[in-house]
């Protein structure tokens, strides 16, 4: 009988023991259980690795255009790349350098020069790895094929039409910046529309011309060009009916404007852009000059031909906001 006890409780001393490790296995299981769905791998966003892409240009031709290209040579395009962020390789000039775009050398005043007809061995000399170039009169005859074994060549317009903006979102697919070229389009367009109530709060419809002064012949800017383009599109002044005469005629942005017809220009404002300052400008020291409206009721503003006046894009138009706005409020 005593042996029957003993055994009995060996057994129970076993059964004991076997659930004592089925416990423990459950609670190791229900450990690493949860620790294997604390290990559960995060997923991480894996960014696409830009490629070459195949763009059509303005002629049909069809450009592979490098990912990330770092050494842009964009001649007369300079504005369009800034706007964007990009810094050239190259920025261009006329005259052997002598002339550049003067109102962005802040951004650009370390850039070398290149001359405005693209030399071949010049463009060469700045191993590029691409090219923008403004118009196909730029490529005409076989120069578009001598630019191609360069580096890939784009032709951004048939025709330089002078929509700026057009120029600017062709640039920025181009560059792979096509969301960044519309951003910069929205805070312009933002930019003008305060700037346009600021001068009506100012000036109301009073209308408002700009004209320009170079070897001493004047020149008047077209209404839907140029800064033109600003005053009357963006900042919604008055439109003088020598302007829109001139305009509904004219081949270029600025058109030759005699001093008679400025006598009869019907402007309370004038933007006098003299390229002549500093050389005499005999054509201010004329009678009929000072006798014009605007001259005579000190609503003239003058610029010299280093500002942007004479450019559009989305930089040099926002200087011609500004200097609008600071000219007719001071």
């Amino acid at each position: 009988m005593f042996m029957n006890k003993k055994i009995s409780i060996i057994i129970a001393s076993f059964l004991a023991l076997v659930l004592l490790l089925v416990g423990c296995s459950d609670k190791n299981n229900e450990v690493t259980e949860k620790e294997s769905e604390q290990a559960e791998p995060v997923e991480t966003e894996v960014k696409e690795i830009p490629e070459d892409r195949t763009l059509t240009d303005a002629m049909g031709h069809e450009v592979t255009i490098p990912a990330n290209p770092e050494r842009i040579i964009a001649s007369y395009l300079e504005d369009n790349l800034v706007a964007l962020g990009i810094t050239p390789v190259a920025q261009w000039s006329v005259k052997d350098g002598t002339s550049i775009q003067q109102y962005l050398q802040d951004y650009l005043k370390d850039v070398p020069i290149i001359p405005h007809d693209l030399p071949f061995e010049v463009v060469t000399s700045f191993t590029p790895d691409l090219l923008l170039v403004q118009s196909a009169q730029v490529v005409e005859g076989s120069k578009y094929e001598q630019y191609t074994k360069i580096a890939p060549t784009y032709v951004v317009e048939v025709e330089n039409n002078s929509d700026w903006r057009a120029k600017l979102l062709t640039v920025g697919e181009v560059l792979g910046k096509a969301d960044e070229a519309k951003q910069v389009l929205a805070d312009y367009d933002k930019k003008a529309s305060e700037a346009k109530q600021i001068i009506q709060d100012a000036i109301g419809t009073e209308s408002a011309a700009a004209i320009w002064l170079v070897n001493n012949n004047f020149y008047i800017v077209g209404e839907h060009v140029s800064s033109g383009a600003v005053l009357y599109g963006d900042l919604g002044l008055t439109t003088p009916s020598v302007v829109k005469e001139i305009s509904s005629t004219a081949t270029g942005n600025w058109s030759a404007i005699s001093l008679e017809s400025l006598a009869e220009l019907d402007a309370d404002h004038l933007f006098l852009v003299n390229s002549d300052k500093g050389n005499g400008a005999e054509m201010l020291k004329d009678p009929l000059w000072k006798n014009i409206p605007a001259v005579k009721n000190g609503n003239i503003y003058e610029y010299g031909a280093e500002t942007s006046w004479l450019y559009a894009g989305a930089i040099a138009n926002t200087q011609i906001i500004d200097g609008v706005v600071e000219s007719i409020t001071k």
